[in-house]
């Protein structure tokens, strides 16, 4: 019986990261690819990367999927069977608009998704921390999640770019992902275990964390307005054509909203919010914490920022020859590269994985700089003869190039094995009375680098090119090795001295 409660956990795990990594692509690469099959600007196509900022704030919200329960399915089943619900109906409402005839309402609906997407992810994540209580658990089940959560990107991100190739229509993609999100409520509806005598949150009133929440986005409304006022003030145009102070005023506004939004949020005593980061930041080396978090993918972010847009209209790769190289070759190489780290992990110390995933993360990175210089067909190619696998078919030939696979699959292994350190790292820094909160907290600064560096991404490779950019991908990646340096004793600490080892 134990053997199954445990297999029964992470089977459940594995599911819920499918279900997490569904929406991420529909946000970022799959959209990207969208928004370029329709003509959009490489610039603009950066700034709309930025309809992933929820996946940065969820820390805020998290706290009231902490403290309310939804009736009959409980805190965690309850928020999962309801975000994912919404997620099919926004994917459904997708399918119907263009990109390039409505950039405006299709980026608003788009900013929903990640919203909803984000809110997932909290619930997600504080399940499979409060379902897998035992440490032990812990490398092989982050190793379980990154496998669903690739595996479907795999579906979202590399099948969908043939299907889309294929039918000439990415709406129709969007509405068969929505049917997928659909069926994902319903497998959290029946069949995922219960999660016995978790942690609750200190009691509050309900009426006065409403009025927290609404407080604190009133201090996101104040920053934002604030800001923008300054700089129009000072004679700079939002709407301008230059880009360089367009994107001025997006990172000025997200950085006056933040500490306002904190600050509002204390004046109004959101007592949930308040007494989770009270806690969080009362562990012992709490801000180098955050500090490595945000810049241990960094290199990473800039690096695949554009990947898509890049290869599809820089290099003229077509949509199926990238949805099969670098998004079902590289995701499956991602898999192995999780599988890889998960497995080191029960032998290894976590900074030991962290310092030798993050060296091969930055390395990766020289392989994008390889084909900016060399470009396409530097190294010769293969041809993929047409197949049909009933799910997902091929009609015509279509070449694969190799200098593409070997990016790729140097990307995609170690980038699936920080990953995964990252993720154990996570898990170990949450306090059980409000892991939903310190998860979206932790797990929202690790996508400070995914989401904020599209804009930047944009506007820097139309100022210095694709091989520049590459390089300085590279460059950002050095501070977070020289983190993880920093953390050695802290990270051995939060570990214990003794290497993590699976149970019998």
């Amino acid at each position: 019986m134990p053997d199954f409660r445990r297999s029964h956990r992470l089977a459940a795990v594995l599911l819920l990261g499918f279900a997490s990594g569904l929406p991420l692509a529909l946000t970022g690469q799959a959209m990207q690819a969208w928004l370029t099959t329709d003509g959009i600007d490489f610039a603009t196509i950066g700034f709309f990367g930025l309809i992933g900022i929820p996946y940065t704030f969820k820390f805020l919200w998290a706290p009231l999927m902490d403290r309310f329960e939804p009736p009959w399915l409980g805190r965690r089943r309850g928020w999962l069977v309801l975000t994912q619900g919404a997620l099919a109906l926004i994917l459904f409402a997708l399918s119907g608009l263009s990109p390039g005839e409505e950039p405006r309402l299709f980026a608003q609906w788009a900013v929903l998704l990640a919203f909803l997407s984000a809110s997932q992810d909290v619930v997600v994540d504080a399940y499979r921390a409060d379902v897998l209580a035992d440490k032990s658990e812990h490398g092989l089940g982050a190793s379980l999640h990154v496998f669903g959560y690739r595996l479907a990107m795999i579906v979202s991100g590399g099948i969908a770019l043939i299907w889309a190739d294929q039918w000439r229509s990415w709406p129709k993609v969007y509405a068969l992902m929505g049917g997928i999100m659909a069926g994902a409520a319903l497998i959290s509806l029946f069949l995922l275990p219960p999660v016995r005598g978790e942690p609750r949150p200190r009691p509050s009133s309900a009426g006065g964390e409403l009025r927290g929440f609404l407080s604190m986005l009133a201090g996101v409304g104040a920053g934002y307005l604030l800001a923008r006022n300054a700089l129009v003030l000072i004679g700079l145009d939002p709407h301008g054509a230059d880009r360089w102070i367009r994107l001025l005023f997006v990172m000025a506004e997200i950085l006056a909203a933040v500490p306002l939004a904190w600050w509002f949020a204390r004046l109004a005593r959101f007592e949930t919010l308040n007494a989770s980061l009270t806690a969080y930041f009362a562990q012992p080396g709490a801000v180098p914490f955050l500090a490595l978090i945000v810049l241990y993918k960094l290199g990473d972010a800039f690096a695949g920022s554009l990947t898509t847009a890049f290869l599809i209209k820089g290099l003229e790769f077509s949509q199926a020859e990238v949805g099969i190289a670098n998004k079902i070759i590289g995701i499956w190489l991602t898999i192995i590269g999780a599988l890889i780290g998960g497995t080191l992990m029960l032998r290894v110390r976590l900074y030991r994985a962290l310092l030798f995933f993050g060296i091969l993360q930055l390395l990766s990175n020289f392989g994008f700089y390889l084909i900016a210089v060399f470009g396409k067909g530097a190294w010769g190619g293969i041809t993929v003869p047409p197949f049909d696998w009933l799910v997902v078919s091929l009609r015509e030939a279509t070449s694969l190039d190799f200098l593409l696979l070997a990016v790729v699959a140097g990307e995609n292994l170690t980038g699936g094995m920080g990953t995964v350190a990252l993720v154990a790292l996570l898990m170990a820094l949450c306090n059980s009375r409000f892991t939903a909160t310190h998860y979206a907290l932790l797990s929202a600064l690790a996508a400070v680098g995914r989401i904020y560096v599209g804009p930047v991404a944009g506007v820097l490779t139309e100022s210095v090119g694709w091989p520049a950019f590459y390089l300085f991908s590279v460059a950002v990646a050095v501070p977070g090795i020289v983190m993880v340096r920093r953390m050695r004793a802290p990270l051995l600490m939060i570990q214990g001295t003794e290497p993590q080892r699976a149970e019998a």
